[in-house]
């Protein structure tokens, strides 16, 4: 049965040899090698070390090609022409779903073809020796990024091959990612990436642990997105993570921005135990990008000012040609740099902004009766609660793909541009967090003179994509009074 408890040794050890035998290059992931491989690594690349020494934030790029050598040649120009202090390496789809022979079969065809006939690194087959050649090749620590529901075998081939940080968690990789996937199963899956990461931590080797922030990336209200990280932070916590970096991604107000991430680290070092060390990171806007790069190019500014405000330990960046899908390696860079600007910029001037302490407040206030639910819902233990509180909808995710998520809360931007809650669902909130949320909808639906509508989340969706933060209607939409549809009561237009 599933219980938010410790891993025993023996049991790690046994689950570790049957996956390892999943695929050829599992049985070179030997662990005390891999501690050796790990100690033989200068500071500068114990990833955990830091970010947790940096006095500045961090900037990161999201990068991952098929072949070893090119992607040894990417991380290099987005370190040297970028700037990167930590680098990643993205993981392909075909890995990210266990299919490992389909994904040797696209690395096959890449090596054959020069192309990219993968959409990311598949490490699993490339092997631990592959892996740490990767590491040694460049001066900065790197992250394993993927989006795996079951990451177990990908987690012990590339600690093994010196990776020091690893991405995702057992609800960030389920419920935005997958239809299908068990919550229960992959609780049980990454408690035991978990605990191979506790392993390694109590041999003197950190591995960092980062939750996936976004989500879904589209308008998740920060409060939500705030107590998933807490909840995946006290997973980890109790398998012996000590290295956490709890992420959120923006939402665009700035204002709501500043106060989340503080929130975040707030809360992060209320509820996870002392003997962690609780870093932030904060994702440049994950939706979606204007076409034209220019304009992108304001929307990673927006990010990089964000964050100057704000003062995350890390940045994951995004380039001017997001709208395009993979950015080349040039574009890439150029969105590290504008952060970097924009930081660098900021960060000598003293800038006073109002509101920040009410938002906060309010996003505490909510966060924390979301995780409060998920404990009372598991009667104290966090990994019961977490199936039951999805089950009941007390948690809830908006745009969801999962079965496991109710997906029935709906977010729309206030007259400011903050994200609010339309609909509810069974979200586990107290009403009077409810009536502020609706209070500031209403405002924004008499300035633009509609009802509070499905319209308004649908608007909001593609505001940033056509150069506004806020999706308001304009005359050439017929907008005016009534012109959306009220989920509360009728037929909308959400499938």
């Amino acid at each position: 049965m599933l219980r938010d408890d410790r891993i025993p040794g023996d049991q790690l050890r046994e689950t570790a040899s049957e996956l390892r035998d999943r695929w050829p290059t599992g049985a070179d992931a030997d662990f005390e090698d891999a501690i050796e491989f790990h100690e033989s690594l200068p500071a500068s690349k114990r990833f955990a070390d830091v970010l947790e020494s940096a006095d500045r934030p961090l900037l990161q790029p999201r990068a991952g090609v098929p072949r070893l050598d090119d992607q040894i040649e990417l991380l290099v120009h987005l370190e040297t022409e970028g700037g990167a202090d930590l680098l990643p390496t993205t993981i392909d789809s075909y890995t990210r779903d266990n299919e490992y022979e389909k994904a040797a079969e696209g690395l096959a065809e890449a090596r054959e073809s020069g192309n990219d006939t993968l959409n990311g690194f598949p490490a699993v087959n490339h092997g631990v020796d592959a892996c740490r050649e990767l590491i040694q090749s460049v001066d900065a620590p790197v992250e394993v990024r993927h989006g795996t529901p079951d990451a177990r075998l990908l987690a012990i081939v590339t600690l093994a091959g010196g990776f020091q940080s690893f991405e995702g968690g057992p609800i960030s990789y389920n419920i935005p990612y997958t239809k299908e996937h068990d919550l229960e199963e992959t609780i049980e899956h990454w408690q035991f990436v978990d605990r191979l990461c506790g392993a390694y931590t109590e041999r003197g080797v950190r591995i960092n642990r980062e939750p996936f922030g976004p989500l879904t990336g589209t308008l998740v209200p920060p409060a939500i997105a705030i107590a998933v990280m807490i909840v995946e932070g006290l997973l980890a916590a109790t398998q012996g993570v000590r290295s956490l970096t709890l992420g959120y991604g923006q939402v665009g107000n700035v204002v709501q921005d500043v106060a989340a991430l503080r929130a975040l680290r707030e809360l992060g070092e209320e509820y996870l135990p002392d003997d962690a060390v609780v870093t932030t990171v904060f994702h440049e806007w994950m939706g979606g990008f204007p076409p034209d790069e220019a304009r992108a190019s304001g929307v990673i500014g927006l990010g990089g000012a964000t964050a100057a405000l704000a003062r995350p330990d890390k940045v994951i960046t995004k380039s001017p040609q997001e709208f395009q899908g993979v950015p080349t390696r040039e574009a890439n860079a150029a969105g590290l740099r504008t952060t970097r600007q924009l930081i660098d910029m900021m960060v000598e001037q003293e800038i006073l902004i109002d509101g920040i302490d009410e938002e906060q407040n309010l996003i505490e206030r909510t966060a924390r009766s979301l995780v409060e639910s998920v404990v009372s819902h598991g009667d104290g233990d966090v990994a019961r609660g977490t199936v039951a509180a999805f089950d009941s909808g007390a948690l809830d995710v908006p745009f969801a793909p999962s079965d496991s998520a109710a997906a029935a809360v709906l977010p729309a931007r206030d007259d400011d541009g903050r994200v609010r809650i339309l609909e509810w669902g069974d979200l586990a909130v107290p009403d009077e967090t409810k009536e502020i949320h609706e209070a500031r909808l209403d405002e924004r639906a008499r300035t633009e003179g509609r009802s509070r509508s499905f319209r308004m989340v649908a608007d909001d969706v593609d505001a940033i994509s056509d150069g506004k933060l806020i999706g308001r209607p304009t005359p050439s939409d017929g907008g005016g009074p009534g012109d959306g549809v009220d989920t509360r009561g009728g037929e909308s237009d959400a499938d």
